[in-house]
Formats: C-alpha cells, structure tokens, sequence
C-alpha cells in the first residue's frame, strides 16, 4: 500500500498544473454535499411543524427551501464535475506525453527488455484508469466521508443516544473498506499483466495473420489466445468477487444499524423524548450513509486499480537510458578511416552468449563494405554498433576516427543513413516520409534520392506525386515499393555513412543492380551492405564473412573464394555452375 502511494507521488508533478482545478472540483463537491446533509433537517421541520402543527405556510416555505437547496446542489455538481474533468484529462495528457518522452530516450537495451506490448498497455489502458480513478477521487474521494461523518454529527445535533449507532457502524464499514482495498491492489497489478500478455498475443496474431493462414495454425492461436483470454477472465473473477464483497457486507451492517435506529428510536418516541421529524431525518441521514457508502465502495475498487496502473507507469519512468551521451560537440580526429571495430564484442541483455565476439576491421572513407553469413551469425548486431544504438562490451567502435560514446547523439545520427531490415513507412505522404530524412530537402533533392533508390517509377506512377498518401505501416504499397522508398529516405541526407541492413531483399536483381550502381557513384560515401546475396557485396571493396559472432573472411570477392571455407558454400550455394569452372581455374594455377 505505501509503494502505491509512493508511486502515485512520483506522478504528482503530471497534476501541479491543475492544483486550481483539483482543489475547486472537491470544494464545490463539499458544498453539494452540505445541502444534501441539510435536506433531513428541513423534512424534519416540515413533519415536526408543518404537518404536526398543519402549518401550511411551513410547509410551503420548506419545499421552497429544498428547490433552492436542490438547484444549488446540481450547479455545484456541474461546476465539480467540469473542474474535475478538466483536472483528470490535463493530467492524462501530460502524464502520457511525457511516458513518451521518456520511453523515446531509452535505448535498444531498455526497449528489448519491456517490450512493445507492455509499453503500448502502459501508455493507453492504464493511463485511461490513472484518469478515471483522479476524476472520480477528486468528486468522490472527499464527498462520501463527508457525508458519512456529517451525518453522524447531525445525528448527535439530533439525539445523542441515537447517534452512538452512527458512531459504531462508521469504524465497522471503514475496517470492511480498507481490508478489501489492502487485499485487492495486488490482484489488480496481476490482471494489467495478464492484460500485457493477451495484448502481446494480438498484436502478434494481427501482425502476423498471413503466416497464420498460409500454415493454417488459425486453431491453434484460437486455442491459445482463449488460454490467455481465460486466465484473464479468471484473474478478473477473482479480483472481482472479493470487491464484490464490498456492498454485500456494508449492507449487512448499514441494514441492521438501520433497524436498530429505527427500533430504539420508536421506544423513545413512545416515551416522548423524542418527535417522529426527528426519528425520520436520523433514518434518512441513515439512508444517505447508504448510498454513499455504495459509491465509495465502487470508488475504492477504481482507486484500486488506478494504484495499480499507477506503479506500472511510474515504475516505467525508474528505467533510465543505461546509453549516456555527451552534450558538446566533438571536434573528430583528422583519421582516414570512416569505421574502425578494434576488438569489440557485445552480448544482448538476458543472453547467455555474445552476438559478436572479438570482431576487428578497419574501414576507409568512401569504401563499400558488405557483410555476409549465415542466420544469426551477428551481421545486423554489427551495423547496430556503428550508430550507437546498442553499446559494445568489450572493445571500441570508432567513427571517423572517434569513439562513438565520446559522439552528441544528433552529431553522430547525422552522419548515419540507416535502411532498416524491415521497412518501415509512416502514415501521411511520400514527402513527409522523405523529409524525415532531411527535413531541408528540397524538391529537387527528394526526386533525386527517389531516382537513386530507383523509386522514381513509383511517384510517377501516382497522381499526386510526392503528396501522395502513404497509409499506416505503407500497406498500400509493395514490399519492393516500401524498400526503395526507406532507401530514398536515407539517401535525401545524403550522409557521410550508408548503412543497407539487407534492404533490397524484395528487390529483382536487375533493380538491385541498378540501385548499387546509382550508390556507388556517392565517392564520398561510406557504405555497408549487409546481405544473404553474393551478387549484391561481389563488388564491394571489403567483405566481411560472419559466423557463430565472428568474422572467418575478410576481403575482396575473388580473395575470399580463394581462401574462405564460408564464403565459398554461400557463394556456390548461390552459383552452383560456377563450381566446376573454378575448381578447374584453381587447379591448374
């Protein structure tokens, strides 16, 4: 229970914009509670001397009085809720920006460990409940004991031997309430993280739903998805008949309160010491400790859940970037080479063994490099490296003769153009995709990275050019189509550094060789081409071969097909006629 109060304190800052707000939105909840509690006492008037006495004029007077106390009670109802509204979806808003934020600055490490789904839940479901759980605090939180405390000390202004009922039957509900709320906040931390898993399953199903289909696996993901969605269900059941047990048991206390009051209040009526006025307004005051404690009861599990949502999120703000950056810009070192690996190896978080181990090569400015191997082998972990988005364990990566950690992150990003393996468009126009890689460029300087990555076909083919619309993810286009496109954009900045992360897979070879062909005429450009085809790297000044995390070749084509057990069964692989000749060549010389 502490931890959850401290989390929602780590969450306060979000709400100092919107004290004003919090601080009406109960105040005026306050005020529409005062004429609640101020309706028993004018009914009681009204029996005790409008009808006890048939006074017409009393009774008159006093249903005027409960229309005013009525009208008063709604406008302060509506003021409350607007400030409250407005307080709960400010702090939303804010507290979601900045989770934003804040999960933007984390690196690769940090983002591989939560994963996505639990990042998209975080941001979305429990912000929402965070919001719900502050909107109804700020009306109810301070309302309902209002009135529940109120009315027992309306009662003893009424009958203090009656009011002792009140005052027994308030400690009773509050050890009801809060032994319910201490047992319940653990569970609902366990249905947000089933919640995690069955988002985690869909979003992989949607994802992935053709390959679904293709290896007709619809029952078995059916099959389990109803596994999650059922332990969901359980926890939700659990959680759910423990606070149901809430109104069930405040009821029984509350009912029987209720039927002591009105005993022991018709005894002293009999006996004169008290009027029948008096004994309906402390039934009423009853009646009204009834309804709210309902409402409490209600509020207690949304609160609940809200302090469980709330330490998901705040524990989330706890991680930080492990990747610290410099913040002056670095004056590079006057070096020939554009990369140098010397001696680096790195191991992914939770990984047992290292991705790369001992990998050491040297590449000069204007050079074309290609990475070749086999799955997994560490071809992609390599090129992480070069941008910073992961750091090495051992060793030192070098960029234009500076170790990449001593870099400023945009001075180093801007050196880098990056294809990632998947492309990857966004929702709005080719133009705004293009711009993210140069946010300057011009017209002419997007056709001409368009041209370059051999995408030009592709804008003339649409009528609206460069506005045309990309829809979310690019669906509306090829898996060739997107490649080329996140190609042009990393070509339109025209950076000291060309990184192809096996981005022309989708690419014919004629296409391909077009595009190499366009990149190579970049002399000033240093490229990485990392690839499962040989005909894509044969012409690349350096060649790295990859396997099991290290390099076992490096060199020119025709050197490695000499010397390279590895590269010889990837090429010949790809090649199987040019076996036999070769054998022949290498023979006889």
């Amino acid at each position: 229970m502490c931890y959850d109060l401290d989390s929602m304190r780590k969450l306060y800052p979000y709400l100092k914009g919107y004290l004003t707000e919090s601080i009406l939105a109960p105040s005026f909840k306050l005020l529409e509670a005062l004429m609640d509690l101020l309706v028993p006492l004018v009914v009681a008037h009204i029996i005790n001397n409008g009808i006890g006495m048939n006074d017409q004029n009393v009774i008159i007077r006093s249903f005027i009085f409960l229309i005013v106390l009525a009208v008063l009670g709604m406008l302060f109802s509506f003021t409350a809720q607007f400030f409250a509204a407005k307080a709960s979806v400010g702090f939303a808003s804010g507290l979601r920006q900045s989770l934003f934020d804040h999960i933007q600055s984390l690196s690769y490490s940090e983002l591989d460990e939560l994963g996505t789904d639990t990042l998209i839940t975080r941001m979305t479901s429990d912000i929402n409940q965070l919001q719900t759980g502050l909107n109804l605090s700020l009306r109810l939180l301070l309302r309902s004991p209002f009135i529940v405390f109120g009315a027992m000390i309306m009662a003893f202004t009424i009958d203090v031997r009656l009011a002792i009922i009140f005052a027994v039957t308030i400690p009773l509900l509050s050890l009801v309430v809060f032994a319910i709320m201490l047992k319940s906040i653990p569970l609902f931390e366990k249905v947000q993280i089933a919640l995690d898993r069955l988002l985690g399953m869909t979003r992989e199903d949607l994802t992935g739903v053709r390959v679904i289909r293709a290896f007709c696996k619809e029952e078995d993901e059916i099959r389990q998805f109803d596994e999650l969605s059922e332990d969901l269900t359980m926890m939700n059941r659990k959680v759910g008949r423990l606070s149901a047990l809430m109104n069930p048991l405040t009821y029984v206390i509350v009912n029987m309160a209720t039927v002591l009051l009105i005993y022991c209040g018709a005894i002293r009526v009999g006996n004169g010491l008290l009027s029948q006025g008096d004994v309906v307004a402390l039934y009423n005051y009853m009646a009204q400790i009834i309804i709210e404690l309902i409402k409490l009861a209600s509020l207690i599990i949304t609160i609940n859940r809200s302090l469980a949502c709330g330490r998901r999120v705040s524990s989330l703000f706890e991680i930080s970037s492990r990747m610290k950056y410099q913040n002056d810009h670095v004056e590079e070192k006057d070096d020939r080479c554009a990369v140098v690996f010397d001696h680096v190896s790195f191991a992914y978080n939770g990984s047992g063994a290292e991705a790369i181990s001992d990998v050491d090569f040297r590449v000069d400015k204007g050079q074309t490099v290609g990475i070749i191997g086999g799955t997994g082998c560490g071809k992609s972990t390599i090129i992480g490296l070069i941008p910073r988005f992961y750091d090495c364990s051992k060793g030192t990566v070098y960029v234009n003769g500076t170790d990449v950690r001593e870099y400023p992150k945009k001075q180093l990003i801007g050196k880098i153009g990056i294809v990632p393996q998947k492309a990857v468009l966004f929702e709005g126009t080719i133009r705004d995709n293009l711009l993210w890689g140069n946010e300057d460029a011009t017209e002419e300087e997007m056709n001409k990275a368009l041209e370059d990555a051999q995408a030009a076909e592709i804008i003339a083919q649409k009528e609206d050019g460069l506005g045309s619309l990309v829809e979310q993810g690019g669906r509306n286009f090829s898996g060739g189509q997107r490649q080329r496109l996140t190609i042009a954009r990393a070509l339109v900045r025209r950076p000291e550094i060309l990184i192809m992360d096996d981005s022309a897979s989708a690419l014919d070879f004629a296409t391909d060789y077009r595009l190499r062909k366009a990149i190579s005429g970049f002399k000033d450009m240093t490229v990485f081409i990392v690839s499962q085809r040989t005909s894509s790297i044969r012409d690349a000044d350096l060649i790295l071969v990859m396997d099991d995390g290290k390099i076992v070749g490096q060199g020119r084509h025709e050197q490695l097909l000499k010397d390279c057990a590895v590269y010889q069964e990837i090429y010949y692989s790809q090649f199987p006629e040019e076996r036999k000749n070769n054998t022949e060549v290498f023979a006889c010389e």
